[in-house]
Parts: structure tokens; sequence; C-alpha cells
């Protein structure tokens, strides 16, 4: 069973509580130049962060899910809310959890968070789907994907497709 992460609450009242229970955490460094004149964290940042955190989950949770030879899932739509602004030294991680599975495709949610203080930064869905590079096709996603999510998740059912 993985553990839940527990951060501090959210302070801002605007941001909507996670639908989810996130499990899969990545630190993330930023750089000088990832700051804009304000003293801001650029917006591209934070996508880079998620892409990081969607690779991490990949290759921890779902073994890897680059195949050039074989079935392998691309990005077919995101979603992303900006929240609070980062400033320079402020630590950042990002939280990802499968939320949704179906026969072709599996949604990510994802939270990029101040650890200390709980403010969430960003969050963001994403919908990847199941593509067998070699047909240049979408293809059915793999049930050992399927069953390792359910496992790292700790959902109750593991969902199946005949």
């Amino acid at each position: 069973m993985t553990p839940e992460i527990i951060l501090p609450p959210c302070p801002n009242e605007k941001v909507p509580a996670a639908q989810v229970r996130f499990h899969h955490r990545v630190d993330c460094q930023t750089r000088f130049n990832d700051f804009d004149i304000f003293g801001h964290l650029n917006n591209t940042i934070y996508m880079a962060f998620l892409d990081l955190g969607k690779a991490r989950y990949y290759t921890d949770v779902l073994g890897n899910v680059f195949n050039l030879k074989g079935t392998s899932a691309v990005i077919v739509n995101t979603n992303i809310s900006f929240c609070s602004p980062t400033y320079m030294e402020e630590p950042l991680c990002v939280l990802t959890a499968c939320s949704r599975v179906s026969r072709h495709s599996f949604t990510l949610d994802q939270r990029v968070v101040n650890p200390a203080t709980g403010d969430v930064k960003c969050y963001a869905s994403t919908v990847l789907a199941a593509f067998d590079a070699r047909t240049a096709t979408g293809a059915d996603l793999p049930q050992d994907w399927i069953n390792s999510a359910a496992d790292f998740e700790n959902w109750e059912q593991t969902p199946t497709f005949a």
C-alpha cells in the first residue's frame, strides 16, 4: 500500500480541494533564469515541472511507457489553472495521481505545491491516450498499466476492459 502524501492545507481558499489522494511526489529545483523581472516563476517552468512529474510517475508507477516500438502514451488534452506566484528560494514539489482510466486513455491530476506551506501554485489535469508507435494509431491501454496504477493509487477495485 502506497502512503498518501500529507501536506499542510492550502491557505488560498480559492483553490479547489483535490479530488484525488496523492501518493507520488517529485521535488523541483528552480534556477535563476526561471524567474521574470518581478521575481515570479515563469508559467512555462510550471509546465516543465508538470512534465517532470508525469515522466517520473510513468517510470515509478507504470514502468516506462515511452516505447517507440510498441504501445506508448501521448498527451491529448491538458488544462492548467495558475493560483499563486512562486518566488526565488521557495521550495516546490509536484504531486501526481492517476484519477481515471478507460479502455484507451487515462487522466493524471497534478499540483505544484510549496510543501512547507501547502500553497498550491497551479493544478492541472492531463488526458493521455495509448498509442501504437508501430502503426501510428490509437491503442487499448495495456492491462498491466491499469493494474500498476490501481496498486499504486490504492484503488479498491482494478478496472478491466474486455
